[in-house]
């Protein structure tokens, strides 16, 4: 890693690349449920404001000039195929934001209001038990979006307040499904693991079960539109966690990421396994974003794993940052912290110091608790030194269970890396990249999640024997 001296070479050197190259390509690249922090285009060119979204989002699927506020919107618009979003309010909600002018003060009142909104009385007649369910479930996925951006507003201390209101709207939408998702609380060290754990029906004939791991970011609303139903019209048992660095164990517990996935994971399986509800033959674990680095981590040591998909496989999610980000970073804890403060922080433009308070805070408690405070963390060494933790190079070649690697057309978080963990498997393995011939391009296809549990469920079935 190149070695940067501190400030005895002064002008525009450093700072121009952080401010033009860097600080661009942050503030374009964060995303709901993306990398810990991502450039805007391929690592092998340089990173602009508008490279992520490129030819890719033409016409209608622009919703926002800024791409990635046009990455998140697109992710509510294709939940509604699943019935987590209704087109209708998230087009309105867009023209609402654009029409105030596009910042992160609009984009999450008007989200947060959308979903309070949903939690109250609906027109016309009282609302029956379906109406509650799914406007619960909308309201989780409005709370989400507005979640994602408010450290960027103007009051990012009610952070853990909007993470409870879409808690609290997820677990009132579990509530009225039928059969109601068994919920518990699986043990992890000193604060165990939420669990909720979907079945087709309340009988205990044994069924193939999916294992639906959360990215970085992530809400539990986008593991139903990545998975739950998917597998339940299927005949399949579907499970939904919070891990280290997600949810409640992020935003309440504090608890960060951990790079030892192996060991959030197979709490999770000794628990479906005791369950006679669950064929413990035919565990699949999927991992959704950043979690397919952290899926694999796991399959590599938990060996009951009988099937794996990374959506999209991702080695090393350090490569996320911008180099110019990544160049911060030296063996030096205080060298490098000095970096941060006295010659990046002062020229960080404010968008993309946003993002870098988004990006970092699942990997430092101390970094979230400042961003609440509307400050930005001092502390660049430990968080970053956790993300480039994350790496898994060297464990993938252990994996034996059979393994799916997804890639997307247009991937700007982790470009290159879904066919390198490919060809680092030696299990057997298969590779598909979704196209924007199928509008399932960019990260994850947020505009297409149907078409992608279509594809993850048909290679599950076909790989565990399923008929």
């Amino acid at each position: 890693m190149k070695r940067i001296s501190g400030d005895r070479h002064p002008g525009p050197t450093r700072r121009a690349l952080l401010t033009a190259g860097a600080g661009a390509a942050l503030a374009a690249g964060c995303a709901r449920g993306g990398a810990p922090g991502a450039p805007a285009a391929a690592s092998s060119g340089p990173a602009t404001p508008t490279a992520a979204a490129g030819g890719l989002t033409p016409g209608v699927m622009t919703l926002f000039k800024d791409p990635a506020y046009n990455f998140n919107g697109l992710l509510a618009l294709g939940a509604s195929g699943a019935g987590a979003a209704e087109v209708g309010e998230v087009l309105t909600a867009v023209n609402a934001i654009n029409g105030s002018g596009l910042t992160a003060q609009t984009y999450t009142q008007t989200f947060r209001t959308l979903g309070d909104q949903l939690l109250k009385a609906p027109p016309g007649a009282p609302a029956d038990g379906q109406s509650k369910r799914f406007r619960a479930l909308r309201a989780a996925q409005y709370y989400g979006q507005a979640l994602f951006f408010v450290l960027g507003s103007d009051d990012p201390g009610s952070e853990e307040q909007l993470y409870k209101a879409g808690r609290g709207a997820w677990d009132a939408f579990c509530d009225l499904c039928e059969p109601a998702p068994v919920k518990a609380n699986v043990p992890y060290g000193t604060t165990p693991l939420p669990v909720w754990f979907f079945r087709p029906d309340g009988s205990d004939t044994p069924r193939p079960t999916v294992i639906l791991t959360n990215g970085s970011d992530g809400q539990n609303v986008d593991m139903w539109t990545y998975g739950v139903p998917a597998a339940l019209d299927r005949g399949w048992n579907a499970l939904v966690y919070d891990g280290p660095g997600q949810g409640q164990l992020l935003f309440v517990d504090q608890v960060v990421f951990t790079p030892t996935w192996e060991k959030v994971v197979t709490p999770l399986v000794d628990w479906l396994s005791a369950r006679p509800d669950v064929d413990p033959g035919r565990i699949a674990l999927t991992g959704l974003s950043m979690a397919g680095d952290l899926a694999p981590r796991a399959a590599a040591f938990e060996t009951r794993i009988a099937a794996l998909v990374a959506m999209p496989g991702c080695l090393e999610p350090w490569l996320g940052f911008p180099p110019e980000i990544r160049q911060i970073l030296t063996p030096d804890k205080q060298e490098t912290n000095d970096i941060w403060n006295k010659e990046v922080v002062p020229e960080l433009p404010p968008d993309a110091a946003a993002v870098m308070k988004k990006r970092f805070e699942p990997f430092s408690v101390p970094a979230m608790l400042e961003a609440r405070q509307g400050k930005l963390f001092t502390d660049f060494y430990t968080p970053a030194t956790r993300i480039r933790a994350l790496s898994i190079t060297d464990v993938v070649g252990r994996i034996k269970a059979p393994t799916l690697v997804l890639d997307y057309e247009g991937e700007q978080f982790y470009p290159g890396q879904p066919r390198r963990m490919y060809d680092a498997l030696t299990s057997p393995k298969d590779y598909l990249r979704l196209t924007a011939a199928q509008g399932a391009q960019l990260h994850c296809s947020p505009m297409a999640p149907q078409l992608h549990c279509e594809v993850v469920f048909d290679w599950l079935r076909k790989t565990l024997g399923v008929r």
